[in-house]
């Protein structure tokens, strides 16, 4: 069922307003927060800027922003590397530095020279619960970790020599998410200026997954569907979150009638897959599977509102439960999503699905760690470039990141009770999944209503779309199938939806 809003205008209709007539687009005009915040550098820009002759390109300013707002990331950490990560109970807490990395180098084997997933683990992990690929980075870097010296020190190295690989990752997430939008390439800045994404860029190894997915995004953006699934399949067997973004491609793919590139991402994604998981499955199953049943058996852990619930219960709700009871919140969200596609006056934007799925999975998660910002930073930037809204939601995640260090520091400091009690706890989570769920719904709102949409203001579709941008609808339900008409002519100018676009001076400015 073709939409109507398809349909080509009148001729006599004024010319319609070309998204490559239209310069790329400079926050500091369109977004107040973006402006007032410019004045600590001089000010927007001016209108007759020469930005395209001068070394400093949006990409490499970004990129090199990001790297440096990841190096105080570092020096955040500087009270755990030096002593909090080895001595004391709750001053690793009390100091917000925390980091799993130090803390595995011995506890997973890697100091002992064991092989992930091979080699069983002495304890009671028996074997190492991270997905291959995320295995493989850790094993890199502790090939890179001198094997003399004390404990402390090989943990120190061992720290560093991740930190450095997770920066190369910090890298690659900047550059693809500001050439994804080629004409929103400052929107990358949100990205690199990210407080939450510092804070928690090395407390764990998601960096890894994350830069694979905003490659995959980029690659989507490009047409290139068999190179994003390829890149998406090497996410998932970094992480599990990124295999979520397939069901919100299904759907734009089904509304748009493109089932070939749709299955073309689901062989390379698969293939890809297969190729990291499989020899370790096939020569080592135990240690491969011990990553699936320790997510299946862990219990409610920090972060989530099933935490709350069972720390203010007499029957806490069991960990069958909750995976049953999560399951099925995550097929809901995913058929809501589903109908919204299919019913919004247009069709959504493939960023903006790919945020809701994948809040939606860890909204409903028995677990929300603090590095999972990490996931959604990309994917909101993509899906709603609003510096306002941003930082609301950044601010959320900082006074999460905190209350999480100081739960612990409180519940390990004994009789002292250092820090933040149980209920103060919960308010934190409260604040950081009512942070996330607000981004969701000013999502959901420019899906509704896609005039308040920044990134469809000036005429463009889908700039992340790849094949998606300015395809025609061939299934549409409900409203879409009958837009509104104007009983008037509109005397505003036109703008023309849907048109790809082709920039003047491209390869220039990125």
């Amino acid at each position: 069922m073709p939409s109507a809003e398809m349909t080509p205008a009148g001729v006599h209709e004024p010319e319609p307003v070309r998204p490559s007539d239209v310069e790329p687009v400079r926050p500091t005009r369109e977004d107040e927060v973006a402006a007032a915040g410019s004045e600590l550098i001089g000010g927007p820009i001016g209108r007759r800027a020469l930005l395209a002759t001068t070394w400093w390109t949006p990409v490499r300013v970004i990129a090199l922003v990001a790297i440096g707002m990841f190096a105080l990331g570092l020096v955040q950490k500087a009270p755990c590397y030096h002593s909090a990560w080895f001595f004391g109970a709750s001053s690793q807490y009390t100091h917000a530095c925390y980091s799993d990395i130090p803390h595995l180098y011995q506890g997973r084997g890697f100091a002992d020279g064991l092989v992930p997933y091979f080699d069983k683990l002495p304890g009671d992990m028996d074997y190492l619960e991270y997905p291959v690929l995320t295995g493989v980075f850790m094993e890199v870097a502790a090939w890179l970790t001198p094997g003399s010296g004390s404990i402390q020190h090989q943990e120190q190295w061992y720290w560093f020599a991740n930190a450095g690989m997770l920066m190369v990752c910090t890298a690659v997430i900047a550059v693809c998410v500001t050439r994804t939008q080629r004409r929103r390439p400052w929107d990358g800045l949100l990205v690199a200026l990210a407080p939450a994404f510092a804070l928690t860029a090395t407390i764990n190894w998601d960096l890894l997954a994350v830069a694979l997915t905003a490659a995959a995004m980029l690659m989507w953006s490009r047409g290139r569907a068999p190179a994003f699934g390829v890149l998406l399949g090497l996410a998932t067997a970094a992480k599990l979150y990124p295999v979520v973004l397939l069901g919100p491609l299904l759907v734009l793919c089904w509304r748009a009638g493109r089932w070939r590139e749709y299955f073309q991402a689901v062989g390379g994604a698969v293939v890809a897959w297969l190729v990291v998981n499989l020899p370790v499955m096939l020569f080592a199953f135990q240690g491969w599977s011990k990553f699936y049943t320790f997510s299946h058996d862990r219990g409610i852990d920090f972060g989530s509102f099933w935490l709350i619930w069972a720390q203010n219960s007499s029957n806490p709700p069991t960990t069958d439960f909750v995976n049953t009871a999560a399951t099925v919140l995550v097929v809901l969200c995913f058929l809501g999503i589903a109908a919204l596609t299919f019913t919004a006056p247009r069709r959504p934007r493939f960023a903006q699905l790919a945020f809701l799925m994948v809040a939606a999975f860890i909204l409903t998660n028995k677990v929300y760690s603090p590095q999972y910002v990490l996931w959604l930073v990309p994917l909101a930037v993509l899906a709603r470039p609003k510096w306002r809204d941003f930082l609301i939601w950044q601010a959320c995640e900082v006074a999460y990141f905190l209350g999480i260090w100081m739960y612990l520091a409180y519940t390990t400091s004994g009789d002292a009770h250092k820090g933040l009690p149980t209920q103060g706890y919960h308010w934190a989570i409260a604040i950081h999944l009512l942070g996330t769920l607000y981004l969701c719904a000013v999502v959901v709102r420019d899906i509704l209503m896609p005039e308040r949409d920044v990134v469809r203001r000036s005429g463009d579709d889908d700039p992340s779309g790849g094949v998606l941008d300015g395809a025609e609808d061939v299934f549409v339900l409900g409203p879409a199938a009958r837009p509104a008409r104007h009983a008037a002519p509109v005397e505003a100018p036109q703008v023309a939806w849907g048109r790809p676009e082709q920039l003047p001076y491209e390869g220039r400015s990125l």
